[in-house]
């Protein structure tokens, strides 16, 4: 898979690093705000299945990981446990994860399922059917840890790549994206000139667009990070991490 490089932070707009969803609820701090509660519940849905392969990978079975998940997630949100948040170095992933160690350090031992009346839940059950984590194998050296930051970058990975669809695909058809989208990490073996047949361009115009689609997916992959980030000097080391797992 080609290497995808980090470019260097946008500098053109207020300074280079607009407010995220992230900076938004570390700025509010442990103030239960509408704005932040709104900004950490889109982050949770987005990010539940990393939650869900720790649990695995500490030995707990689909059922218990499936309500552990939900319940961690439950409480994260409608307790606003998010006044650690910079002790974290303000970055989405590593507060989930320190807030996860001490959710099942409390809930592990509980052999009755979770309770989850009191409240409308802030997360949708659809977001959290746990059947379509497609979880890697695990090694022997492998751990809850490992396990978790693969899945996150998978989902950060996923999530770009979702939205660079959406895009691409109201701007040139989807037909057009499709027939692009091998050459993206550079292991196609289709020829330049068969995907310039298959979509009526030239092969000089297909190099010029897979030029285009490589560098607005490495865009789009900064931006979804940045938005787990709450400061600017955060995401090339985070970007570099997500690279790193993914290689690992």
């Amino acid at each position: 898979m080609q290497e995808v490089r980090p470019e260097p932070p946008d500098r053109g707009r207020r300074g280079g690093f607009t407010t995220t969803r992230w900076s938004l609820v570390v700025a509010a701090g442990s103030q239960d705000t509408p704005q932040a509660r709104e900004a950490l519940a889109t982050l949770c849905e987005g990010y539940w299945q990393p939650i869900y392969a720790f649990l695995r990978r500490q030995g707990a079975d689909h059922e218990r990981a499936r309500d552990l998940t939900q319940g961690f997630f439950s409480v994260l949100i409608e307790k606003n446990y998010v006044g650690d948040a910079r002790r974290q170095r303000g970055r989405f992933r590593t507060f989930l994860l320190a807030a996860l160690r001490h959710y099942v350090a409390n809930e592990w031992a509980r052999d009755h399922a979770l309770k989850r009346g009191g409240g409308q839940n802030p997360i949708s059950l659809e977001a959290l059917q746990a059947e379509r984590a497609e979880l890697e194998p695990a090694s022997q050296e492998d751990t809850p840890e490992k396990a978790f930051d693969r899945r996150w970058a998978r989902t950060l990975l996923d999530a770009s790549m979702e939205r660079l669809r959406d895009e691409m695909g109201r701007a040139s058809g989807l037909k057009r994206f499709e027939s692009l989208l091998p050459h993206l990490t550079g292991d196609s073996e289709t020829a330049y000139r068969d995907v310039a047949a298959a979509i009526g361009i030239s092969e000089p115009a297909v190099k010029v667009a897979v030029h285009r689609l490589r560098r607005r997916f490495r865009a789009v992959l900064r931006e979804e990070v940045a938005q787990t980030v709450g400061d600017a000097s955060d995401v090339d080391e985070e970007l570099s991490h997500l690279l790193a797992v993914l290689s690992g």
